[in-house]
């Protein structure tokens, strides 16, 4: 039985029937999406503003929720945050199934050399950057960003975990293992890190590059890059510092990442060198920690429940909320009983 929290019945109420509500975007969310990636600065992959890119994503994105599939092959769900009040859109999220098709995922991770020289009576330890495809075949979540108007009262929280809830409810459509690939840190003359190394080969500045990237995928990437490694030393000062650093605006999603079971093993993004973290799926705490239930009834006007996030539905009826419930044996009375309906099976975590 989940605990009732420790406040009134009222003031319980007044929190849980928030009008935010998590669901599979669709095309006509294009313009929304398009508005909402106006505040990110153009630095966000999975959210480019632009709106044709926008509109290629949402169509790759219904595709997915409306496929039949057995195990994962190369989807993209896209999900956003609405205010069924007013119908706003106050962020999105989105799951790849399966990176590495039809490119390869490139990522360069960190690795030390020791060298030695017994005449001299002298050794030292290097740093070098591999480029490898380690994460190819796995999941990942990403384009998580909220309108600026919306970055309080726990919307992150439920935006980021309805991810994980997703996959709990279509396990079979992932893999075992997933990644998040957080923004690097930019200063006031770009990206240090991409000034350093992807400039010289590519010969575009950062923001063209990335842009070019979300168009048009990274196989640019495979043509131009150097296959050797690359000594960090011999980089200026700048770019090794922000070596495996995320963005400012990107360490609130770093939290709730490290919160959620994925760390940062080494491997950093090639762009901008932002840190590259990662999981093992069965081991992420909203996966363990969810339950399943049905909804029997709705919270009598006295009576407390414990905080949840709540989802019900499946692929395009997929929906995630904020709720209050008490859960007696797989039988569960919520407060907003009406989201998901009296006899429907629900997944929740508190």
């Amino acid at each position: 039985m989940v605990p009732p929290l420790a406040q009134s019945a009222t003031a319980a109420r007044q929190g849980a029937e928030s009008p935010w509500v998590v669901r599979p975007a669709n095309s006509s969310d294009v313009d929304a999406l398009y508005e909402l990636a106006s505040h990110t600065d153009g630095g966000l992959l999975n959210l480019p503003h632009d709106r044709d890119a926008l509109k290629a994503r949402l169509g790759w994105s219904e595709a997915s929720f409306a496929r039949q599939l057995e195990a994962p092959e190369n989807e993209l769900y896209f999900l956003v945050l609405e205010n069924e009040d007013t119908g706003a859109i106050g962020g999105c999220a989105c799951v790849f199934s399966r990176i590495g098709v039809p490119w390869p995922f490139y990522s360069y991770k960190i690795a030390t050399h020791t060298h030695v020289s017994r005449e001299l009576s002298h050794s030292f330890a290097a740093r070098l950057l591999h480029i490898v495809n380690d994460f190819d075949g796995a999941a990942e979540v990403g384009g998580l960003f909220l309108h600026p108007d919306h970055r309080s009262g726990g919307l992150g929280a439920l935006l980021a975990r309805s991810r994980y809830l997703f996959i709990a409810q279509h396990r079979e459509r992932f893999p075992d293992r997933i990644i998040a690939d957080l923004r690097g840190y930019v200063g006031p003359d770009g990206s240090p890190f991409w000034n350093a190394i992807g400039r010289i080969f590519f010969g575009r500045d950062f923001r063209e590059a990335d842009h070019y990237n979300a168009l048009h995928g990274n196989q640019f990437i495979a043509d131009l890059m150097p296959r050797y490694p690359i000594y960090v030393d011999l980089l200026p000062k700048a770019a090794r510092e922000c070596i495996g650093r995320a963005h400012d605006q990107a360490i609130p999603a770093r939290r709730i990442l490290e919160a959620e079971g994925f760390s940062h093993d080494g491997y950093i993004d090639i762009f901008d060198g932002g840190p590259t973290l990662s999981a093992q799926i069965a081991n992420l705490r909203t996966l363990r920690e969810s339950r399943e239930a049905v909804v029997t009834d709705t919270l009598s006007p006295d009576e407390n429940g414990g905080a949840a996030l709540v989802t019900s539905g499946a692929l395009k009826s997929f929906r995630v909320w904020r709720d209050f419930l008490v859960d007696d044996g797989g039988e569960a009375r919520l407060l907003t009983a009406r989201r998901a309906g009296v006899g429907a099976a629900i997944r929740y975590v508190a």
